[in-house]
């Protein structure tokens, strides 16, 4: 579904990431795990024009998507929708014309089309009964999952998640875990999460991609990871303080 090749990515003298290829099957849970600061982010960023590669091409469902002009990339982002670490949803609006916007503005539906539509979306991910509170008076969990309502609004193929559990409590983080797992089981919708999250890291990615030092350190399952005998990655998801790991 997504392949970057050779992709390279510099600001200023700090070389980001460097000569990264990978692929991404299409309904699988994709995590992509590394350092704070290693370029997760900006690798999928880079899928939807966000952040342009200085080398290397990356391709969805077949185009190369990395050289498209803005115009062009609007289609891309109704294919690939990304859920931002903060929820970025408008305070002025009510969950449920959050989720509807997208359907006005892009969809052409009439008003009272738009938001039925997102009532079913809102439904999906649980949070129906939240639809006519504002984004201030929901807790972050909750947030998180109406973002994720909106982000689905275009039914996307793909959906890239920036640290999609950062600054939940326990429960919700395996809430939000719980919908990512159920999107790809019911709607084979091909997710990429970037995360630091362990716990979801080791309960619901079908494969796992490391960054380190702007490389791929490894590629594999689950079991390969935690059967791993680098020690690099081995310290990198027991979590330890001590080893050879380098931010």
């Amino acid at each position: 579904m997504i392949s970057f090749q050779h992709l390279s990515k510099r600001f200023g003298t700090r070389q980001i990431l460097d000569d990264v290829s990978f692929d991404v099957q299409r309904g699988e849970v994709l995590f992509v795990i590394g350092a704070s600061g290693v370029g997760k982010s900006v690798l999928i960023k880079q899928v939807v024009g966000f952040i342009r590669p200085d080398a290397g091409d990356i391709f969805v469902d077949g185009e190369e998507v990395s050289r498209l002009e803005e115009r062009e990339l609007q289609r891309v982002r109704k294919k690939c929708a990304m859920v931002f670490q903060n929820a970025t949803l408008f305070d002025a609006m009510t969950c449920v014309e959050n989720v509807a916007l997208p359907l006005s503005k892009h969809e052409g539906l009439s008003r009272s089309s738009a938001l039925a539509r997102a009532r079913e979306l809102l439904s999906r991910v649980h949070v129906e009964a939240f639809a006519e509170r504002f984004p201030g008076e929901i807790g972050d969990g909750l947030k998180k999952r109406v973002a994720i309502a909106r982000a689905l609004a275009l039914r996307p193929s793909v959906v890239l998640f920036d640290e999609p559990t950062t600054g939940l409590d326990p429960v919700n983080a395996r809430r939000v875990d719980r919908l990512i797992a159920e999107l790809s089981a019911e709607a084979n919708v091909t997710s990429v999460v970037v995360s630091h999250d362990l716990t979801s890291i080791f309960t619901i990615a079908d494969r796992i991609v490391m960054l380190y030092k702007g490389k791929v350190r490894m590629t594999g399952t689950r079991d390969d990871f935690r059967a791993s005998d680098d020690a690099v990655v081995r310290q990198f998801v027991r979590g330890e303080a001590r080893g050879p790991f380098e931010t």
